[in-house]
């Protein structure tokens, strides 16, 4: 064999043992990037997008003229959960309930956690599938007793919801219109309440008294 074949295959052997040795840390960078990515859009108790995603698929929506509903939900008497059993309890609860939630109908784009124990969908279709889709939301909680590390805890939550067809409707002005629809529900039965615009003075109302 030549010194010319030798020193290539020399060469060849190198590159070869330098990328049998690179290449797991290849894999684990890109297993990592992922995982970043995965963690910068979830949540890490409920494993559902969080507000993050849920804003960037609402604008998306949005942008492209799709017929779009939202619906937030609040668990009714939550803080009485963790001051009475603790936050490792109500992290279990908020964990059986984005369960519950990922079960709806396939018109549900995406299910979110969006802060504490409020939840959201983003429902595509007509009013009448946005407001299915609160029903079953409603109804998915509420079907039985959820169970916990310490028994099986009953639990029901307020729901609001509003639709839009528009595209010059921005996603705060849609967060806010099913923010009050859901306070709406709270103070009154703690079922499902659909936004209307006089509802508007009750977040206005909300707001003042957090201040």
């Amino acid at each position: 064999m030549s010194q010319t074949a030798q020193q290539m295959l020399t060469c060849a052997g190198g590159i070869l043992a330098g990328l049998a040795v690179a290449a797991p840390l290849l894999s684990w960078q890109q297993r990592a990037l992922i995982r970043a990515r995965w963690a910068a859009n979830h949540d890490d108790i409920t494993g559902l997008p969080n507000r993050r995603l849920f804003h960037t698929r609402l604008r998306a929506a949005l942008a492209d003229n799709t017929p779009v509903g939202v619906v937030l939900l609040d668990l009714n008497n939550f803080k009485s959960v963790n001051d009475a059993l603790g936050h490792e309890v109500g992290n279990d609860l908020l964990h059986q309930v984005g369960r519950r939630l990922t079960s709806l109908p396939e018109n549900v784009w995406i299910t979110a956690r969006l802060s504490g124990d409020e939840f959201a969908l983003l429902v595509r279709g007509t009013r009448e599938d946005t407001e299915a889709a609160a029903h079953a939301a409603w109804q998915a909680i509420a079907a039985g007793t959820i169970l916990v590390v310490n028994g099986d805890l009953p639990v029901t939550a307020s729901v609001g919801y509003t639709h839009t067809h528009h595209p010059n409707v921005s996603p705060r002005q849609l967060l806010t219109q099913a923010d009050s629809a859901m306070y709406e529900a709270k103070t009154a039965d703690g079922r499902v309440r659909e936004y209307l615009p006089h509802r508007t003075a009750t977040v206005r109302s909300r707001d003042r008294q957090r201040h």
